[in-house]
């Protein structure tokens, strides 16, 4: 047992050794807490298996007739490697699509302001003010003029695993990521979640932060099969941010299509690269730190 736990404690080593050199540096307790873990430098194994596919995992018969003609794209997300057997997401097509943004006020299309999001009292100011749309075509850039400290890529689905304070019960069965990643009741498992948009042959990439447009409880089409439900914004069935929109090149009202993604998932882009909600964000930060702790243990190593 004592060789095993030597052995072990070697392993461990190695390998953050091996992610400070690829410039990764992911400590492996952080590793062990995510749900999956692309290591890019070869010899770091996975810390554990992937489930198995997942499909829909409830059915409900279409409750909306198609308006828009199909608008569904054989055009592929951009490839990443991951896991053998890892999850593959079902696209959701022909979805009515609405922008909606931090700080906005309440309208008649918009009944509650935007100041706060379902899963933070606190929104606009986490994220550092009020992601106004128009503003940053003029700063030249898919991002506001001031420097977001959260995500500026975002969307809204009309689905909230919280109520009130507590999880619902139903949440347990209809979320395939649920028992992976539940921490306690009360707090979401949903927030933070990334999705991928597809318009005509683009793909952008955003993290689900508020519940919308209108709904919240319609889990039949968030986690199903099933159509968004009528509503004063044409049936829309998704909200995204105007980082999203600039990115795609969306109108106000537009059909797109859009699907859950794991974060290994997620190729490089603009939606990468703010917030202190964004994996890919924390991880260099995490990559910098342990950096600079084997630069000085071997700097230690030589003046000794």
């Amino acid at each position: 047992m004592s060789n095993y736990r030597t052995q072990i404690t070697r392993n461990i080593r190695q390998q953050k050794i091996w992610c400070v050199f690829a410039g990764i540096a992911v400590s492996l307790g952080t590793a062990l807490a995510q749900d999956y873990v692309v290591y890019v430098a070869a010899t770091v194994p996975q810390p554990h298996s992937a489930p198995p596919q997942i499909k829909p995992l409830l059915t409900a018969d279409d409750e909306g007739t198609r308006s828009e003609a199909n608008f569904a794209s054989t055009a592929p997300v951009s490839p990443r490697a991951f896991p053998p057997g890892a999850p593959s997401y079902p696209w959701h097509t022909n979805i009515g699509t609405t922008v909606f943004w931090i700080g906005e006020n309440a309208s008649k299309n918009n009944p509650v302001p935007n100041d706060k999001s379902s899963w933070d009292e606190q929104w606009k100011r986490r994220f550092g003010g009020v992601d106004t749309p128009g503003k940053r075509e003029a700063a030249g850039r898919q991002a506001p003029p001031f420097t977001p400290r959260q995500n500026p890529y975002y969307v809204a689905l009309p689905y909230n695993d919280i109520d009130s304070k507590n999880t619902k019960p139903e949440a347990a069965l209809i979320i395939p990521w649920f028992r992976a990643a539940f921490t306690r009741n009360g707090v979401s498992v949903l927030k933070g979640r990334w999705v991928a948009i597809r318009k005509g042959d683009r793909v952008c990439y955003a993290q689900w932060e508020d519940v919308g447009p209108f709904r919240t409880d319609h889990w039949q089409y968030v986690f199903g099969n099933a159509r968004p439900k009528a509503n004063l914004n044409r049936g829309a069935g998704l909200d995204v941010s105007p980082s999203v929109q600039d990115y795609l090149g969306l109108k106000g009202t537009d059909v797109t299509d859009w699907k859950f993604v794991e974060f290994f998932e997620v190729p490089p882009g603009p939606w990468r690269e703010f917030g202190t909600n964004n994996i890919f964000v924390s991880r260099r930060s995490d990559a910098v730190a342990m950096a600079e702790y084997w630069r000085l243990q071997t700097k230690d190593r030589v003046n000794k």
